[in-house]
């Protein structure tokens, strides 16, 4: 397995870093390219799923990506200790019949010696919003380096 720095233990700028790269690929919504930042045997519970490898991880997010629409996220550190980090977000996203909504939630992860992350824990509470309040308009991909995060957008 191929490194994927930062790598544990982390400074609180290294899980900054890490964060912000989880977010990058999250973002692109590839699932092909989000699932090699998780281990070949990568255990997650997301909302109720239960999830085991990265086979089952793709295709999570293959669904995911189909379901929710003009996905923007944002993440934003909260702790680390180690080889640990917890992590709280947001992401707004619209359904195919143009309801949107902003999906808020935790996560905490556990990472192994190559940095690639072994436990992924996700609690997420989905609110329905109206397009007028929205807050993410970048376009789709990367969110830019300029653009507020969580806690100056009040979130």
């Amino acid at each position: 397995m191929e490194p994927r720095p930062p790598l544990p233990p982390f400074t609180r700028e290294s899980a900054i870093q890490k964060i912000r790269l989880a977010e990058d690929a999250w973002n692109s919504r590839d699932p092909a390219r989000v699932v090699l930042a998780y281990s070949p045997d990568t255990h997650w519970r997301n909302r109720a799923e239960f999830i085991a490898g990265r086979e089952q991880a793709q295709a999570f997010l293959e669904r995911k990506c189909a379901r929710e629409l003009d996905y923007r996220l944002i993440k934003e550190l909260w702790a680390f200790d180690g080889h640990r980090i917890a992590v709280r977000f947001a992401y707004e996203w619209h359904d195919d019949a143009g309801q949107w909504y902003r999906s808020y939630g935790n996560e905490n992860w556990a990472f192994n010696e190559q940095g690639l992350m072994t436990h992924r824990h996700a609690s997420i509470n989905d609110l329905p919003i109206k397009e007028a309040d929205r807050k993410y308009f970048w376009p789709l991909g990367r969110r830019p380096d300029a653009h507020p995060g969580l806690s100056d957008l009040g979130l």
